[in-house]
């Protein structure tokens, strides 16, 4: 057995785990539950070894005895004339079977469930399946997917594809449920049932899912599904007595509701007729004015790729051009790619700026500190978690590496902003369908003390590398202006907060796409005021 040996193994890949929660916010935390899991299932292979070489013990004395009785009692007081044979009964009967006893009763759990115990500590929590499980149904209002393409895993850039049983499909629904979110509720117990119709083995029947499901169908109004889906299933289980209570309920109801129905129709009626017997008057034209999508719908479509707002010719005046900064010395010989990704508010995409050796170095330093993100609370002021910001990240200084230092200079040398005043190097990697909805970077004027405690003024400019291609989703939108900026290893985009004047820019509210296939890694920096008085001097104009 090797179970001692591993155990000793396990506690080097926990270490890396202990100080981490909210493993669904970050993918490359996740990364190390995968090895825990193959650990484990290596420990519990060697416990099934060991239960079938007992088994295949006690096995074999069985054979061995089976034979010995069935000849032994065709004939038993010729079988125990034979000296022999009674003394190796009576010693049988007084050790070996004590000896067998032992071998039955030898427990043989105790590395497993040793290995286990230590590990279970480190497991994700109910709030980290809660999290997964409500980033699924983020997903798929986001992207507008069905039930059936998730349950399938038929999704757009997916290398490794997973079908999710009728318990998964189950579970989501319940939790759906838990949350009071009937919507989807009844679309994932309708997938778990259209499942178990199609023969899928389940330990679940149909009567439980058709019990949610009936019942998230009726919350929703829609009274005559509810009691087809009920009545379906009392012919599975026609003694179920709250199906047989809400049968008569929803009945009730809906003969009411037909007779409201009929008495609105008959009112309807003897209006029109008075309608038609006095003189019509001049109705006043509607008010249709500017209608305006909700921002949360523009954000969505934006992060699906619809409603870019770019037209063909504003789209024509984009270029791209090596820039050297005005011919800066470091980038005279050596000037950077830079492409125009929209024009107002302006942002530029520099390309090849951060290289793989370092992006790897970044993540490699962040990993260990990475912490789930946080918004200042904009009352308070007090930093903490937020359902919509669904993600991890770590603040690196050029103290932890000489190369965070490099990349800093980089990007002053590029924007000519001054670096000193600016917030560190942010990393952030995101979870499952990891996002950070629409918010400004800067401080608004009703809120005076964002930034107080540095010192360094409101935020002037964001910089923002992306240190991974993401298969499916997870693009940068600006919902006001209808921009899309997709993620593209190896680049950064830029753009200013601030107008010259000083006065914030309200057209760079952004997003954080959620990502829907794929693991996304960025990291930013937020450049401040101070110091940058000679850099980027104020313009008198408030919106210059």
């Amino acid at each position: 057995m090797e179970l001692p040996c591993l155990c000793l193994l396990l506690l080097s890949c926990l270490q890396s785990l202990s100080a981490h929660n909210d493993f669904f916010t970050s993918i490359g935390q996740m990364t190390d539950l995968l090895y825990t899991e193959k650990d484990l299932v290596t420990s519990l292979k060697d416990y099934i070894k060991a239960e079938e070489n007992k088994l295949e013990q006690i096995k074999r004395w069985a054979d061995k005895l089976d034979s010995l009785t069935v000849t032994a009692t065709q004939d038993p007081e010729g079988f125990l004339g034979h000296p022999v044979n009674a003394f190796k009964l009576m010693k049988r009967l007084n050790t070996e079977w004590g000896d067998l006893e032992s071998l039955v009763l030898r427990d043989t759990t105790d590395g497993f469930i040793s290995n286990l115990t230590i590990q279970r500590q480190y497991f994700p929590t109910d709030e980290d399946q809660t999290g997964a499980a409500k980033a699924l149904l983020r997903l798929q209002d986001t992207y507008k997917l069905d039930a059936n393409t998730i349950s399938t895993g038929a999704l757009p850039g997916v290398k490794h594809k997973s079908h999710m049983t009728v318990e998964d499909c189950y579970e989501l629904g319940k939790i759906a449920y838990s949350d009071v979110d009937y919507y989807h509720t009844e679309l994932w117990m309708a997938q778990a049932l259209k499942q178990l119709n199609e023969g899928e083995e389940s330990t679940l029947d149909k009567v439980t899912v058709l019990d949610y499901l009936s019942y998230a169908i009726y919350q929703q109004g829609d009274l005559e599904r509810a009691l087809m889906y009920t009545r379906k299933l009392l012919e599975l289980d026609p003694e179920h007595q709250r199906a047989n209570g809400n049968v008569k309920y929803f009945e009730f109801q809906l003969e009411k509701q037909k007779k409201t129905e009929e008495e609105e129709a008959e009112k309807q009626n003897e209006r029109e007729k008075r309608d038609t017997s006095e003189p019509k008057k001049k109705k006043k034209p509607k008010n249709v004015s500017g209608h305006q999508i909700p921002e949360r719908k523009k954000y969505e479509m934006l992060c699906r790729g619809e409603g870019i707002k770019l037209t063909p010719r504003r789209q024509s005046r984009l270029f791209c051009r090596y820039y050297d900064n005005n011919h800066h010395p470091v980038l005279l010989l050596a000037p950077v790619k830079q492409q125009d990704e929209w024009d107002r508010p302006y942002i530029v995409r520099y390309l090849d700026i951060i290289s793989d050796s370092e992006i790897e170095r970044i993540k490699q330093l962040a990993k260990p500190r990475l912490r789930r993100a946080t918004i200042s609370n904009p009352i308070t002021g007090v930093l903490e978690t937020a359902s919509y910001r669904i993600s991890k990240s770590a603040w690196l200084t050029g103290y932890d590496d000489q190369m965070i230092e490099t990349i800093n200079q980089r990007i002053e040398d590029i924007t000519g902003l001054e670096m000193d005043t600016a917030e560190e190097l942010q990393v952030a990697n995101y979870g499952v369908g990891g996002q950070y909805e629409p918010h400004f970077d800067f401080g608004r004027k009703d809120e005076p003390d964002a930034f107080k405690e540095l010192g360094t003024g409101n935020r002037i400019a964001t910089w923002l590398f992306y240190m991974s291609d993401v298969s499916a989703g997870g693009a940068t939108v600006f919902p006001d202006v209808g921009a899309a900026v997709w993620p593209q290893k190896g680049t950064a985009v830029f753009w200013y907060n601030l107008f010259a004047s000083g006065e914030g820019d309200y057209s760079t509210r952004h997003a954080a796409c959620p990502v829907l296939v794929g693991n996304k890694w960025v990291s930013n920096k937020w450049i401040h005021e101070r110091g940058q008085e000679w850099r980027r001097p104020c313009a008198i104009n408030e919106t210059e």
